[in-house]
């Protein structure tokens, strides 16, 4: 087990994906006609000005950093708070608000903190803020995406000195530093009480990181300023205004415009064209997004399938392997790519990209067979198929309502009659939490390596362990909790990502969640300045920078 900082790859790059970002000043953005600029926006500064306008595509569900394990939230969160450990443009660990961090023993980490960082109250950041945090974590009511799945390898935390902290855990595990990227460091000065409203209100949002809260207006944007104080290398832009314009056409719009400087999500039908514009340049690379569909394994009788002539069934066919199957191979994934996604995807039967850690090189996409699909039907008592909903959201991923609309009409040529609804994120967040579905698309963002996918989709659900955390389908392989659980003990990095590759192998041939594809990440930017393009698809201001002449 290496010490300090633990710099390195989480595993050798591959040829294919590299591996593995608000305030209290008052400038508020005017508003304008609609005659060049949007309505609420101001006109973008000069790049070589100190404000920085950009858009992103999905707005996050709360300023809570613990409410809910979601790309957006996180990415918001970033500019507000630090994490113990963090990760660079491509995925590798680098050092955040602790300096350095090993093992001591088998069920001991030791991490040392950084020395004289304040909070944006003022307070000192202590080992203090740490237990703080970790202790609050698992108990945030009504998360949708708990953050405990973070947390729970932690068994107990000593204080050694205000500056050195120790995490116990149940034997040898080797994830706590990767874990540990994905927890926000809050500060207990405002106090055990603080709810998550009161971080959406600005009253409880206190961090150390680069950027203080100035406003935050729900489905709109988040208005930051930068933290004069803060211990790290100073973000360029004094002001940021950070837009959620979910509508593709109105985001583009914005850009030409110039009401924003940059935009997350291009619009994949898009892109060859946006080359050829001189006034817009893009910045890309492969993801660690995967787009995946979810199944109904909970229900006796799924809430959402019907007979072929809508009459109740008396059992939830997707309980069926064979009916898992020939719901997968009736998808025409390389025609998604090419059609729907302009061939900024790439088709997927795993949760991994080519090149990560934990990609298995074997485990293909399942061949579209819509014949031998509506033969799996049949043997497994559907000839005449049966009826199923298809929820989605229509403003979260790329092109996401144009694929459950393609899914449906694939499915309905097996004889699988199915209604597709597509709706806002934040609606769809609250059924899926109720596991109010039979069908769902949904999208995981994988941090550079398998355990945080394995663990938190297709483990049995068991929060009081941090297993099954975003898995409320019912689907549970006792086989391949064992698996999970071995990895998570080992501490060889390549036995360790062998057992999951394993694993991974066992969940994808027995259906536990149906992949679909891999986003590409694609950002478009006005002349004069230039983002770093991260793998885990984050737009955040820290990136932006003026262009060099």
């Amino acid at each position: 087990m290496r010490d300090k900082s633990d710099n390195r790859p989480l595993a050798a790059a591959g040829e294919g994906v590299t591996r593995a970002g608000f305030f209290r000043l008052g400038l508020m953005a005017a508003t304008l006609p609609f005659m060049g600029s949007l309505p609420g926006t101001a006109k973008a500064q000069p790049a070589t000005g100190k404000v920085l306008n950009l858009a992103v595509a999905a707005p996050p569900t709360s300023l809570d950093p613990h409410y809910h394990t979601l790309s957006p939230n996180n990415m918001v969160a970033q500019h507000l708070f630090d994490t113990l450990v963090s990760r660079d443009a491509k995925a590798q660990l680098v050092p955040a608000l602790a300096e350095s961090w090993k093992m001591i023993d088998d069920s001991t980490w030791e991490f040392k903190l950084r020395q004289g960082v304040k909070f944006s109250n003022g307070k000192d950041f202590t080992a203090d803020d740490v237990v703080y945090t970790i202790e609050r974590i698992p108990n945030v009511i009504n998360s949708p995406g708990s953050f405990a799945i973070y947390t729970k390898a932690i068994t107990a935390s000593e204080v050694v000195d205000p500056y050195t902290i120790r995490f116990k855990t149940n034997g040898i595990y080797p994830l706590l530093p990767t874990d540990l990227t994905n927890v926000f460091i809050i500060s207990r000065s405002i106090s055990a009480t603080a709810n998550t409203g009161d971080f959406n209100r600005g009253v409880a949002t206190v961090g150390t990181g680069p950027y203080r809260l100035e406003s935050y207006k729900p489905d709109d944007r988040v208005e930051l300023v930068r933290n004069e104080d803060y211990w790290g290398d100073k973000p360029e832009w004094q002001r940021v205004n950070y837009r959620f314009i979910a509508n593709n056409a109105v985001r583009l719009a914005a850009l030409r415009a110039g009401d924003v400087q940059m935009i997350d999500a291009v619009p994949t039908g898009d892109i060859e064209a946006l080359r050829k514009e001189p006034s817009i340049k893009l910045a890309e690379i492969p993801s660690l997004r995967v787009i995946y569909l979810r199944l109904d394994f909970e229900h006796d009788v799924s809430p959402y399938i019907t007979g072929p002539n809508g009459e109740k069934l008396d059992k939830n066919p997707l309980r069926d392997l064979k009916v898992r199957q020939a719901l997968s191979m009736a998808i025409n994934r390389d025609a998604i790519v090419s059609r729907i996604m302009s061939g900024a995807a790439l088709a997927s039967g795993q949760m991994m990209p080519p090149g990560a850690n934990g990609y298995v090189p074997d485990l293909k996409p399942m061949p579209f067979d819509p014949e031998k699909a509506k033969k799996l039907l049949a043997e497994a008592g559907y000839p005449h198929g049966f009826g199923i909903t298809l929820i989605g959201p229509n403003n979260r991923y790329i092109n996401d309502e144009q694929i459950i609309q393609a899914v449906g009409q694939m499915w309905q040529r097996i004889g699988v009659k199915t209604k597709v609804e597509g709706m806002p994120f934040s609606v769809l967040a609250q059924r899926s939490a109720k596991n109010d579905m039979s069908a769902l698309l949904l999208g995981w963002a994988t941090s550079g390596e398998p355990s945080s996918a394995l663990r938190a989709n297709l483990a049995t659900r068991d929060l009081a362990r941090g297993f099954g955390t975003s898995n409320q389908t019912g689907y549970s392989n006792k086989a391949l909790d064992a698996l999970i659980e071995k990895a998570l003990t080992t501490a060889d990095d390549k036995a360790r990502e062998d057992i999951f590759k394993e694993a991974m192998k066992m969940g994808m041939d027995d259906i536990g969640l149906v992949p679909l594809h891999m986003q590409k990440n694609v950002w478009a930017l006005r002349p004069g300045i230039s983002y770093d393009a991260r793998a885990d698809e984050y737009t955040l201001a820290m990136g932006v920078t003026s262009a060099k002449a």
